[in-house]
Parts: C-alpha cells; structure tokens; sequence
C-alpha cells in the first residue's frame, strides 16, 4: 500500500498527481502534504486520480476535509481523471454535490 504525490504550481493552480491507493495507511500522508497547500490565499486545486487504483471512507474523508481548507481560503478544490469507480463513488456518498469531479483530464494534469 502505497501513494505517490506530484505536485506542480502555477500561477494559476496547484496540480497533484496521485498514484497508488488512498486508505487508512495513506490518507494521512495525503493530509500531510495537502493541508499546507490549501492554506494560501484563493487556493485553486486540481488533483488527478487517474492512477489511484483504491480508495476507502478514509480517503473521502480526507478530500472533505481539504475541500473544507481550501474554501476556508476562498479558493476551490477539482477533482479529475476518476475512474469509473472512484466516480460511482463520490456519487453514492453524495460528496460529488459538494466536490467539484470530473472523469476528464482538465489543466494540463494528465
């Protein structure tokens, strides 16, 4: 179990790129290198999931809670690259009503 973190700023947004399964065992890595992010000023973030093969409540639980940041800041959080199933997901939990996603690529993240 393992997650991998690629992040790219740009004047206009920060882009992460994450790889591997996004659990109880990683989840806190994702928060501990997020949250930092999300504390500037208007934060823009576009997190790519394409190559997340696994993701469970705890992962969810950490996009509410950088979602949560990010607009504290007044800035926003999109999610790209879903599968399939990371998009049945957000939609039966209800998190895509909050969560801006989409299963495209959008802003140069791949």
């Amino acid at each position: 179990m393992n997650l991998n973190i690629n992040v790219n700023r740009t004047e206009e947004h920060i882009q992460i790129e994450l790889a591997g399964e996004i659990d109880a065992y990683t989840a806190p890595k994702l928060r501990d290198e997020l949250m930092p992010l999300a504390e500037g000023n208007k934060p823009f973030m576009i997190v790519s999931l394409k190559d997340v093969s696994y993701m469970d409540s705890t992962g969810l639980g950490a996009f509410v809670g950088l979602l949560k940041a990010v607009r504290k800041n007044e800035g926003d959080l999109k999610l790209v690259n879903l599968s399939a199933r990371l998009e049945r997901l957000f939609n039966i939990t209800g998190l895509s009503d909050i969560i801006d996603i989409s299963s495209k690529s959008e802003g140069g993240v791949r």
